[in-house]
């Protein structure tokens, strides 16, 4: 048994535990002060831009949007779509028109938003830019070749077509960073005119496709409207 403590000495405890525990609480509120002022407010909340409208637009209780940034990837984003629908109607009975899909071609994926026209016309010189050859031919390619049927072997768009992605309801972000930059690189290949290429490239764009400000941008307004997020590579 602890000795009996005087009232003096019993004053002096006290006091000593009282002084403590307001230390001990000042310092927990000083360590917590930081992490209020990192507490979003109101203010802090993602504003909403009408250029970000048509991702609401999108029809579709389920939300899941594809970020493509190479040439494998922009054929891969069409085979996981596909697969999203695919096991949303086996495992849960729900429709295409129940899913609302978006794949983004930003970066080195940015080129398969264009059509074969494009790609007849400039494919020598963004085979090359990209280090890409046609699968089937094994030489530059001069069509879009993920919206092209009987491809050789096991390609990453799983067989899936931008023309049957498209009808299926999949809509496309098309980073307008990367078509300039583009535009610029085939100009200095050809002695076209950068502009004039770029306004050709945005009159040959793929169904359902919509030009966003980058890529980047897109995969964060997608997020701030309730899609979630799959990298595709």
């Amino acid at each position: 048994m602890p000795p009996m403590l005087g009232s003096s000495h019993r004053r002096t405890f006290v006091g000593r535990l009282a002084a403590g525990a307001a230390a001990l609480g000042a310092a927990l509120a000083a360590e917590s002060a930081p992490l209020r002022a990192m507490t979003p407010s109101n203010e802090d909340k993602p504003i909403r831009h009408p250029q970000d409208d048509w991702l609401d637009a999108i029809p579709g209780s389920h939300r899941l949007f594809f970020d493509a940034v190479s040439a494998a990837g922009a054929g891969g984003a069409l085979g996981y779509s596909n697969n999203f629908a695919l096991a949303n109607k086996s495992g849960y009975g729900l429709e295409a028109t129940a899913l609302a899909r978006v794949i983004c071609y930003r970066h080195f994926a940015t080129l398969f938003a264009f059509t074969d026209a494009a790609w007849a016309k400039y494919g020598t010189v963004w085979g090359a830019l990209l280090d890409f050859k046609d699968p089937d031919t094994k030489a530059a390619p001069v069509r879009n070749v993920w919206n092209a049927t009987g491809l050789p072997g096991m390609q990453p768009n799983l067989g899936v077509t931008i023309a049957s992605a498209v009808a299926s309801g999949v809509h496309f972000a098309v980073c307008d960073m990367a078509t300039h930059f583009f535009a610029g690189a085939t100009a200095s290949k050809t002695g076209a005119k950068a502009d004039d290429i770029y306004a050709e490239l945005k009159a040959s764009a793929i169904g359902n496709a919509h030009f966003v400000p980058a890529g980047i941008v897109a995969v964060n307004r997608a997020q701030e409207r309730g899609y979630t997020f799959a990298y595709v590579g």
